[in-house]
């Protein structure tokens, strides 16, 4: 069996945030629980564990909640390309220092 490493706390802590920012969400739509877990197809059990942060909850049920909340362009936003400073670093440093017209050659057809 796969020995799964240790979740590192930034990763933990954000997990836990987006939970209490989930059951915040729901209470503050009038949502039970119950309520949440059968507008998104799951069980009472999953919307528990969503809201408390468990690392092992699918993506999925992130998604159709964010849905339910009316948030689901936050999701679309999360790795926004053109907002993707570093990206966008790492690109440029492959940038050439200089772009070159290619010669023509006879052999090539041009004149």
């Amino acid at each position: 069996m796969k020995e799964i490493s240790p979740l590192p706390l930034p990763v933990a802590r954000s997990l836990a945030r987006l939970g209490q920012a989930m059951s915040l969400a729901r209470r503050r739509r009038h949502l039970s629980q119950q309520d949440l877990a059968q507008r998104i197809g799951t069980t009472v059990n999953t919307v528990r564990r969503l809201e408390a942060g468990y690392p092992g909850t699918a993506l999925v049920h992130l998604a159709r909640a964010m849905q339910v909340f009316g948030e689901l362009a936050q999701l679309d936003q999360l790795l926004d390309t053109p907002q993707d400073t570093m990206g966008l670093v790492l690109m440029d440093a492959q940038l050439p220092q200089r772009v070159r017209k290619p010669r023509s050659t006879p052999e090539s057809g041009a004149f």
